[in-house]
């Protein structure tokens, strides 16, 4: 007598999906979390922590108008640069700056 022990699959008779379909998915239609957590002592609120979680690829992130890891010079090489750039111009006038004062205090 033979049983068959075999759980039925999630994603129809053909065999399913895999992580990689899962993943697909999630990644196209993005997944978002959110919570609040509260932490009250006799109805004085001591600490409030919110949480989001948004789980999308990067092309259905930046169709939702997120795309702060653009600016972000600790994952961006194109913000580290812009960044570097305009701090080295900001160098380059206060160094101006300074030097046309020099020039006054000694023409004086």
């Amino acid at each position: 007598m033979t049983s068959s022990s075999r759980l039925p699959e999630p994603y129809g008779h053909d065999g399913g999906a895999n992580l990689a379909d899962i993943l697909e998915r999630v990644l196209d239609k993005g997944v978002v979390i959110a919570g609040d957590i509260r932490i009250n002592l006799l109805d004085i609120e001591l600490l409030t922590v919110k949480l989001r979680l948004i789980v999308a690829s990067v092309d259905k992130a930046k169709e939702m108008g997120i795309d702060w890891w653009e600016d972000d010079p600790a994952l961006s090489s194109r913000a580290r640069r812009s960044e570097l750039a305009r701090e080295n111009a900001e160098l380059r006038d206060r160094l101006a700056e300074l030097e046309t004062g020099r020039a006054q205090e000694e023409a004086s």
